[in-house]
């Protein structure tokens, strides 16, 4: 089995990685799912503006109110169940005093579930609840692609060389993430308080679609996703000279860098649009899905230019002389590799 499968589970797993695998992807089905259904119920309420009778108003307004209850009851499994990971983490790190990237997911479900579970106990009132699953299932879908990074590591000195670098990657990518994320969440408490106090009936619905697109999703899967890429190219390669690890190294730092600011760029082309009110929770939950897989998109390519160079490249056992040499599964560096060995900056 190839160690970046994303669908199936290699034979190489632990118990606990089989484990995490399966409980991530039972949550993601059900997401999925419940979206697909909740989507389905909440059609009703854009047949609002239609002209009818008053007949008809009246039958469709009955109609809303049960879906609505529907709806709510679809939503509450996604929420607590699917969501467990969100409520979890969010709820480590507040006990910690600290902000992870938790806390504004989960800002952004409670911002939304609560007015809209309220509004279907009234029978009156806008609902979420469309916006709510199809949020939570594109979240566990950009996770699940996160974890299917993380456990595509494979063996032997070059990988654990590659598990080096990721450690230098990802504190930096977490700090600037964090800091990043800490002042969308200023902007958009900021932005919602100004429209509660100019147009109330929209404040609800601007400041959900600014919390679902500070969702820093994206951001997370920067670093895992590109040194995932570079794993599977050493794995593909089967080894490789010093030289050509010196080069994956660097093109594994620039698409985490491209993933990364590449994200945030989108960030805040969107907070704009959403604080302006031109973007409903249900498009910002497909932005923040479509930058997530543009995120994988990228490190995929690095691994395919990888994969087409480690197939011109001759293996290690046909080279001589310098370059990277395995004795007993560990790295061998010569004296002109220190430079590599440290890694690029």
């Amino acid at each position: 089995m190839r160690p970046f499968s994303i669908f199936s589970i290699p034979g190489r797993f632990s118990d606990g990685q089989r484990r995490e695998r399966r409980h991530m992807l039972a949550r993601l089905g059900l997401a999925w799912l419940g979206m697909m259904q909740v989507m389905m119920f909440a059609f009703p309420g854009y047949l609002r503006g239609t002209p009818m009778s008053a007949q008809d108003r009246s039958f469709l307004d009955d109609a809303i109110v049960m879906m609505n209850w529907i709806s709510l009851a679809l939503t509450l499994p996604v929420v607590l169940y699917c969501a467990w990971p969100v409520w979890r983490g969010a709820m480590a790190r507040i006990r910690r005093a600290h902000v992870s990237m938790d806390v504004p997911v989960a800002l952004g479900i409670l911002a939304a579930f609560i007015p809209s579970a309220h509004a279907a106990w009234m029978g009156r009132g806008e609902v979420y609840f469309d916006s709510v699953t199809m949020f939570v299932a594109f979240l566990l879908t950009a996770r699940y692609l996160e974890l299917c990074a993380r456990q595509a590591v494979g063996q032997g000195g070059l990988h654990r060389y590659i598990g080096h670098y990721r450690d230098a990657l990802s504190a930096r990518a977490d700090r600037a993430a964090i800091g990043f994320t800490v002042v969308q969440l200023a902007v958009a408490i900021a932005v919602g308080l100004a429209w509660y106090f100019h147009a109330p009936e929209r404040a609800v619905g601007v400041t959900v679609a600014m919390l679902v697109i500070s969702c820093p999703c994206a951001m997370a899967m920067a670093v895992p996703t590109a040194i995932a890429a570079a794993h599977a190219g050493a794995e593909a390669a089967g080894g490789m000279p010093e030289n050509q690890l010196y080069r994956l190294m660097q093109a594994t730092g620039r698409a985490s860098r491209q993933n990364l600011y590449g994200a945030m760029a989108w960030h805040l082309l969107m907070m704009p649009l959403a604080a302006a009110g031109w973007v409903q929770p249900w498009l910002a939950a497909v932005t923040m899905l479509l930058s997530s897989l543009a995120v994988a998109a990228n490190s995929w390519r690095l691994f395919k230019g990888q994969a087409r160079r480690g197939a011109r490249t001759p293996t290690l056992g046909a080279m001589a002389g310098g370059g990277v040499l395995m004795l007993k599964g560990q790295p061998h560096w010569p004296a002109q590799g220190r430079q590599a060995r440290r890694g690029p900056h």
